[in-house]
């Protein structure tokens, strides 16, 4: 199957050897998003509220480039450093997709992120 990169720049390089997400099909996979601006800077260091808002800045406009917006995703993984920020993340993730259509997902407790970062959060979406 033909897939397509996806980039934007809106959201952060890739800081690796991978896309910021792939198109296949009407399906798009986004890499996981940490709190860098499009500049490649840390937002909102140690402030998980901030930093959860810019990944999910960063998804948006990552689906936009393909596209799609935060209404087409279908399944997001969100990674965290401290699950004692669960409920602020929810908090936060909550204003971005509505609860009667809200995506599938996971919520993950990881020892260590990326850039040290509290938050990270990857998705699939359909078009």
């Amino acid at each position: 199957m033909h897939h397509q990169i996806i980039f934007s720049d809106q959201a952060p390089a890739p800081i690796g050897p991978y896309s910021q997400a792939i198109k296949a099909g009407n399906t798009v996979y986004v890499s996981g998003q940490i709190p860098l601006d499009a500049a490649g800077q840390l937002v909102g260091e140690g402030d998980v509220s901030a930093q959860t808002h810019q990944v999910l800045k960063n998804l948006t406009a990552v689906l936009a480039a393909a596209g799609l917006a935060l209404t087409d995703v279908v399944k997001c993984s969100i990674f965290v450093k401290d699950l004692g920020n669960f409920a602020t993340i929810n908090q936060i993730y909550g204003t971005y997709f509505d609860e009667a259509t809200a995506p599938a997902r996971e919520t993950v407790e990881v020892s260590r992120l990326p850039r040290d970062v509290e938050v990270e959060i990857s998705c699939i979406a359909v078009g």
